[in-house]
């Protein structure tokens, strides 16, 4: 089968090679630095669905029709990209493979001649060398939208990796949106997901964000589906019981995630000088919480420390960072 896959990052590589190993005739969009390591060396994968390197057809942009597409580029850069492909899309299942609120409504609107399908990643992959991809954690993708099309990607898909399907997939993007909530303080201070879990201090910090991010969501009439471990009653609690219980959560993510340090995708665009999705994870909270009436300090805190790491390319100290929490946090 003729694939695409718009977007070469940790998100994007992994589904290329996944799907290159299993035969598919795979076109990848890149640029910079990762087409030129794909035109050369090939895309090789790493960790957790093994090691080994394929080759794929590199292009800046599409050559060909496919029989499927996965858009995988960053949650501001996925009009672009799929205006900029648009002529080769029409007809086929484009998979939105995003993180945020917007990825499935942005992609109608810049491909309307396509059939939308959106996608969550619940595994974990690193890009930080051109060429090479790290699955930290494995981990099942979630598609929803349209009934054919998502079964369509889903048969495709299913057979690389796992896959389930949800009729609630605006309530997957809000439970997906809480685990995000572990890259913002890890892009700020340039610690590992683990290494900021592990911190007392920061870990209150993220445990305030995602409690933020469940009052915007009860306020905005969301009903979270249940992935990765969390559950509605789980979503609940969080924001019904003390802080300090509430720590438990982060703490619980953090194992599922192993012992190999995870970066999370934050910080792996800073380590990389380019843009962050931060305006689209806790930003997204921030805007949503005006819209319905909720505070949201924490989280606009966060999003003012990670676009100063964007400005300066200097990461924020520890101590820095609980000090400039304690007034939004109230302390």
């Amino acid at each position: 089968m003729r694939v695409a896959v718009i977007g070469a990052g940790a998100i994007g590589g992994t589904i290329a090679a996944l799907l290159a190993r299993a035969g598919h005739e795979v076109q990848v969009v890149a640029r910079g630095e990762q087409l030129t390591a794909l035109l050369g060396t090939g895309l090789q994968l790493v960790g957790g669905w093994g090691d080994f390197t394929v080759q794929v057809d590199a292009v800046k942009s599409l050559t060909v029709s496919p029989d499927i597409a996965f858009l995988t580029t960053k949650a501001q850069d996925a009009r672009g990209a799929l205006r900029a492909n648009a002529e080769f899309l029409v007809g086929i299942p484009v998979v939105v493979v995003q993180n945020g609120l917007e990825g499935i409504n942005s992609a109608r609107q810049a491909a309307p001649r396509s059939d939308i399908v959106g996608a969550l990643a619940l595994y974990a992959a690193s890009y930080l060398s051109p060429g090479i991809i790290t699955v930290t954690t494995t981990g099942p993708t979630f598609l929803g939208g349209s009934v054919l099309p998502a079964l369509y990607a889903s048969k495709i898909l299913g057979a690389i990796m796992p896959v389930e399907l949800t009729d609630n997939f605006e309530g997957a993007q809000w439970t997906k949106l809480i685990v995000n909530h572990v890259n913002g303080l890890s892009a700020a201070t340039g610690l590992s997901v683990q290494e900021v879990i592990g911190d007392r201090q920061l870990r209150a910090i993220m445990t305030e964000t995602m409690r933020e991010a469940v009052r915007v969501a009860r306020a905005s009439g969301i009903e979270f589906a249940p992935l990765q471990g969390l559950s509605p009653r789980t979503l609940s609690a969080l924001v019904r019981l003390p802080a300090s219980v509430g720590q438990l959560l982060p703490l619980r993510m953090r194992r599922r995630m192993g012992s190999r340090p995870n970066p999370g995708s934050t910080l792996q665009s800073i380590r990389r000088g380019q843009p962050t999705e931060i305006d689209y994870l806790n930003g997204a909270v921030v805007q949503r919480g005006a819209a319905v009436g909720v505070p949201t300090p924490v989280s606009a805190e966060l999003v003012d420390l990670v676009h100063e790491v964007e400005r300066s390319g200097e990461f924020i100290p520890t101590a820095t960072v609980i000090e400039r929490m304690r007034q939004p946090l109230g302390r």
